[in-house]
């Protein structure tokens, strides 16, 4: 729960989240309630059932919350490309991060939210209990197997988000060189400024739609058959 897109966020009342929680454990409890190992009778038999679960949950939440932080590496990049890096904004997290970043990770969430991540959210958590059995501490192939295929996915994602700001920088810093050594007398520096925030921001109004929405596909994609078969 605290690593949940949107329900996770900092800016989110504690005692909203705390509710949330509650919420998604009446939610989740009866469907997994059967597959109980035993029924803790001390504290010590609670807290060795309740520490792999622990462990299982961060995990299982940074392997979602690593959808946020694709948006949040796209926008950096777009930011850093464009020269709009120094330009920051409130955050959803705890880190500030270029206003980029906050308008795409702002749209992700309203994104993930009107498409019912409440319910994806539930499913997701009842698929975990398939992958780690209750009190069962998760075996290191899953973490090293899926913990690497999610990174992958993240960055690829990422990358592939800022695909457009990369190539309109990568066509501007040339066409800025060719300028130079035509004329060098020109301080093309100070013309170019202006043109590449120009142009970010309007690559920004043009890509943010489709930058949100194959972001959007990927991860509906995964909330419907998180991490493919079974191992």
């Amino acid at each position: 729960m605290a690593l949940l897109p949107a329900f996770g966020y900092q800016s989110i009342p504690m005692r909203v989240r705390l509710g949330l929680a509650l919420m998604f454990t009446l939610v989740v409890a009866p469907s997994v309630s059967d597959s109980v190992p035993m029924i803790p009778e001390t504290l010590l038999s609670a807290f060795r059932l309740s520490a792999p679960e622990i462990l299982s949950g961060a995990f299982f939440g940074m392997c979602l919350r690593l959808f946020v932080f694709a948006l949040q590496i796209a926008g950096s990049i777009a930011a850093q490309a464009t020269s709009l890096s120094q330009i920051f904004g409130g955050s959803a997290g705890a880190d500030p991060q270029p206003a980029i970043g906050h308008v795409l990770v702002l749209g992700g969430a309203a994104l993930a939210m009107l498409s019912g991540l409440h319910v994806q959210a539930a499913g997701y958590m009842l698929h975990s209990y398939t992958l780690v059995p209750i009190g069962t501490l998760m075996n290191s192939e899953i973490v090293s197997n899926l913990g690497v295929t999610e990174v992958r996915r993240c960055f690829e994602l990422a990358f592939s988000l800022a695909a457009p700001f990369l190539l309109a920088s990568l066509v501007y810093n040339v066409v800025l060189g060719v300028i130079n050594r035509a004329m060098p007398q020109l301080m093309v520096s100070f013309v170019g400024a202006p043109a590449i925030t120009a142009g970010g921001m309007l690559l920004l109004l043009i890509t943010a739609p489709i930058m949100l929405r194959v972001w959007h596909s990927s991860f509906v994609g995964f909330m419907d058959a998180p991490f493919g078969p079974i191992p």
